[in-house]
């Protein structure tokens, strides 16, 4: 089992070690979803003494816009950091019409830095309320299909391309079949220890209050899981459903990345490099073995100051 510290901004809490630290003393994977405003070394490096095992940094677009400023390239220096970590880093980014211009800089960059990349579609409220102009349908499925296309081919594209077929049948408006189990194999607490079904329906009650029984009667079909965009909840229920589609064509997609995998591995390397990065002809280490070289947080790069 698992627990995802997710926000919110989990870095504000000032016990977040010690949460993270709690979590895998009770038996728990840990992970934490974080925009990277507030990463530094040193926060990393307590992170994953605590015993983090995975991080997502949440971005929205390259640059800021009126709408958001989580932006990648505000935290682009920091992924330097994550060089000898053994914290497993992924990037995931959102789809709108807002973001839509910059989103293959988005997924390019972090998958150019060997580092999961995934961007999602933006997904309406329970009500079908889109907080944020979707965008063009025929330009949002095309973006999709790339991904899906390239996840075929062995890149690191850091989602299941069952996720990926539901969100194209979203844009469709395609029936897609399937039975929620939000509310029980997976479930969110609030800050105020709230049950909450998942990030969009939320309950008074407290998680102490809930049985077990409480928990098997969220397993059904739920009046808001027409258009649902709470991917975690969607991609557990497949998952669990059909696990052997959802499995096999994940299997197949991280087996085609072996071959580049191992000529990586083959190539003499002169000089002694840090663990989980190469070094180029020029010495700039490469995280993940990427092609390219990441940006080093201690080169002068500028932060916007309007973040």
């Amino acid at each position: 089992m698992r627990i995802a510290l997710v926000g919110g901004e989990p870095l504000v809490h000032p016990d977040i070690v010690e949460l993270v630290r709690y979590c895998r003393e009770l038996g728990f994977a840990t992970s934490l979803t974080t925009n990277g405003f507030l990463l530094t070394r040193k926060l990393i490096a307590e992170l994953e003494e605590a015993g983090l095992q995975v991080m997502q940094i949440s971005v929205d677009r390259m640059t800021p816009s009126a709408i958001t400023k989580k932006s990648f390239k505000t935290i682009l220096p920091k992924l330097d950091y994550f060089r000898d970590s053994k914290i497993s880093l992924h990037i995931t980014g959102v789809i709108c019409a807002d973001t839509l211009s910059e989103s293959q800089a988005v997924l390019e960059t972090g998958l150019a830095r060997g580092i999961p990349t995934e961007v999602r579609l933006v997904h309406a409220d329970p009500l079908n309320r889109f907080r944020v102009d979707r965008g063009p349908r025929e330009e949002l499925e095309r973006f999709i299909d790339s991904m899906i296309e390239r996840k075929r081919r062995g890149e690191k594209i850091h989602t299941s391309e069952a996720i990926l077929n539901y969100q194209r049948s979203l844009l469709r408006g395609e029936h897609v079949e399937w039975t929620c189990m939000a509310g029980y194999k997976l479930f969110f607490v609030s800050a105020q220890g709230k049950f909450w079904i998942c990030s969009m329906v939320h309950t008074d009650e407290h998680i102490m209050d809930v049985t077990l029984d409480d928990l098997y009667a969220n397993y059904r079909k739920k009046s808001c899981q027409k258009g649902c965009g709470v991917y975690c909840a969607v991609s557990a229920s497949l998952l669990v459903e059909k696990p052997v589609q959802v499995l096999g064509k994940e299997i197949v997609a991280r087996a085609r990345r072996i071959p580049s995998t191992i000529r990586r591995s083959l190539t003499p390397n002169t000089h002694k490099t840090p663990h989980g990065s190469i070094t180029n002809p020029n010495g700039t280490h490469e995280m993940n073995g990427s092609t390219k070289g990441s940006p080093s947080a201690d080169d002068g790069v500028t932060l916007r100051q309007s973040v």
